[in-house]
């Protein structure tokens, strides 16, 4: 089998309501991994592109996010609404999506400029949630 060209890890952990944290996937369901999954099946990526959920990828502050391989491009504050745009500028045109894009300096620290002092899925935005 060949390697994918592609793979995309959907953070899908979660967390108790009123975390501090916040968390990628109050509900438990899977729905930006298993959007991914159909959008990259319905333009024939299936094979090519590999879209899998993921524990922690410890961005919480920023989350929902996600993260594409083999460029490292992290994105966060994701909704299922993004999903064809990530799809189609980045995934199939090469160009990134500048807006979703979390900064360099945001990325595996334990403090970030963005980073909110309490931060829960209700109140994030993408401008404090450390995307560009």
């Amino acid at each position: 089998m060949p390697t994918f060209e592609k793979h995309i890890f959907i953070c899908g952990n979660q967390r108790p309501a009123g975390h501090p944290r916040g968390c990628c996937d109050p509900a438990g369901r899977a729905e930006l991994q298993k959007l991914f999954k159909q959008k990259l099946a319905e333009r024939g990526l299936k094979g090519k592109v590999r879209a899998n959920q993921s524990g922690c990828l410890d961005q919480c502050e920023h989350g929902p996010n996600l993260v594409i391989y083999p460029e490292a491009v992290w994105y966060g504050a994701v909704t299922l609404a993004d999903v064809d745009e990530i799809i189609e500028s980045h995934i199939i045109g090469g160009k990134p999506v500048q807006r979703l894009m979390l900064a360099d300096s945001c990325v595996n620290t334990q403090s970030c400029e963005h980073k909110p002092k309490q931060a829960n899925s209700a109140t994030r935005t993408p401008r404090d949630s450390g995307v560009r």
